[in-house]
């Protein structure tokens, strides 16, 4: 139970003195005029409160992620939540929150465009080529999780509204509207709402996992599991013998870093009325991310007294879904268990829509296309009828490639917040120490992964390690480079 309360701990002093750090470096100017402003267009540039706009980050980066990642993470033990409160602090709300800030400093721009303007066209290509995969990757997911939560509710078996088709056809069609209308017309309105369920659910979880589970972590389990004494299976470093590095840290990507945050702040960096609501907006909701993560794994550590083997078994037999389902029937009643099963269908359905529409404003910006309706009903409709057709695939191949395409993009994110801290001669460690370790762990999973080089782990670990040193010393040369020919002026 220690370890849990030390979790959160950890989590809101981060916030409390290391986030203050970190928004010195970025050079917050609370009197600048922001893209609202400038740019209100009545569609995407709308203003938005600071709690309102808080809320609805919250919820558009949460979706299933803090969840169904953390229950597969369990299968790992407590050191599943050590990387999500270390990951969070050090990588993951830096990352959202320069995500957000470089945003607004640039008209609200996606971060492609961004990229474009501090790297190359090169690297603005790649980002680009990976937002757009994420991006579809995620309204996937968030297509088929939620229809397939809804469609096996009991109360649903016999009917029509059983069918994951069904389920399927009407998330498809909010999406379609969700993605065409003023972000005032549904998204400031609904979200808000949805966010502090989503609050209020984890926080009736965490109160009665804490209460009644069985089999609840203590701070010698995590010792344990480093000096190889363990007491059951469950605190084993996972008994298929699966890496903890680099596969733990791709299994868990929201709650402890994520590139698909970075793809959603610039839609709120569009609507923030101040510079100075930066930090508890973006760095705030990254930070309660964190909190919701570190209850679903403690969920799949304690929830189960069979330990490794009763949750792997139920992962197998239904996927987290299912574990979702029974944890919140289990501690919460029936009553509570259904507006949990919901509230975890809703969730994944306000990120899938945003994902979409940032796919829409990242396609929008990158070729320069008007924002008129016929133009989104012309962007909106093929994304969505090819996505439609993506859902008769295997779940678990897309929820790969989403894992792969997340951690990338938000590598790649991090290397643009060094750039930018390069630029203004501040304290860049703060984003290149993370890029430095996430650039290790891509490299080292695309080695060591069947879809990638299949390489044994004794070479993948020092390739990815070598390479993410090798990115960050090549930044250094090439900026001391370019600061030596702009003291050196032109040549006479």
């Amino acid at each position: 139970m220690l370890i849990f309360f030390a979790s959160l701990a950890i989590l809101i002093l981060g916030y409390k003195f290391y986030s203050p750090f970190v928004e010195k470096q970025a050079g917050i100017d609370p009197t600048a005029k922001t893209p609202q402003e400038r740019l209100h267009d009545g569609v995407d540039y709308v203003a938005i409160s600071p709690v309102r706009a808080f809320l609805i980050q919250f919820l558009n980066i949460a979706g299933v992620g803090p969840i169904f990642g953390p229950i597969l993470g369990a299968l790992y033990g407590p050191i599943a939540l050590v990387w999500i409160v270390i990951g969070n602090v050090v990588g993951g709300a830096v990352h959202d929150y320069f995500s957000g800030v470089m945003s607004m400093k640039e008209d609200g721009k996606s971060l492609p465009e961004i990229a474009g303007n501090y790297y190359n066209v090169i690297f603005k290509g790649v980002m680009l080529v990976f937002t757009c995969m994420l991006l579809f990757f995620v309204g996937v997911v968030f297509i088929m999780s939620p229809a397939g939560l809804l469609s096996n509710l009991s109360f649903f078996e016999g009917t029509f509204l059983a069918g994951n088709t069904f389920w399927v056809l009407v998330i498809l069609a909010y999406y379609f509207f969700a993605t065409l209308l003023p972000i005032d017309k549904l998204i400031t309105k609904l979200y808000p709402v949805f966010g502090l369920l989503m609050i209020v659910m984890t926080t009736l979880v965490a109160v009665a996992l804490l209460l009644e589970a069985p089999n609840l972590p203590v701070v010698n389990d995590v010792f344990a599991y480093f000096d190889g004494h363990h007491e059951h299976d469950f605190l084993a470093p996972n008994p298929d013998g699966l890496p903890v590095w680099p596969l733990l840290f791709l299994t868990i990507t929201c709650g402890a870093i994520s590139g698909f945050h970075s793809t959603q702040s610039p839609m709120i960096a569009r609507c923030i009325t101040n510079e100075k609501y930066a930090r508890p907006v973006f760095y705030g909701a990254m930070m309660c991310e964190g909190i919701v993560a570190c209850v679903w794994a403690l969920a799949g550590i304690a929830a189960f007294p069979g330990g490794y083997v009763e949750l792997k078994g139920m992962l197998d037999l239904g996927g987290p879904g299912l574990v979702v389902n029974h944890i919140a029937t289990s501690y919460l009643g029936i009553f509570g268990g259904v507006m949990a099963i919901l509230a975890v269908a809703i969730f994944p359905i306000t990120s899938g829509d945003t994902a979409f529409r940032s796919l829409r404003l990242t396609v929008t910006d990158a070729f320069k296309i008007k924002q008129s309706v016929m133009h989104r009903l012309a962007l909106a409709a093929p994304i969505l009828g090819v996505a439609y057709l993506m859902t008769f695939l295997d779940f678990s191949l897309i929820w790969r490639y989403f894992a792969f395409s997340n951690m990338l993009l938000s590598t790649s994110v991090l290397w643009l917040a060094t750039k930018y801290l390069f630029d203004r001669g501040t304290f860049h460690w703060i984003a290149s120490i993370p890029a430095v370790i996430g650039t290790a762990l891509t490299v080292s999973y695309i080695a060591t992964a069947g879809i990638g080089l299949n390489m044994p782990e004794e070479y993948s670990k020092p390739i990815g390690i070598v390479v993410g040193l090798a990115c960050l010393i090549g930044l250094i040369y090439q900026h001391n480079k370019h600061n030596k020919n702009v003291y050196a002026g032109p040549q006479a």
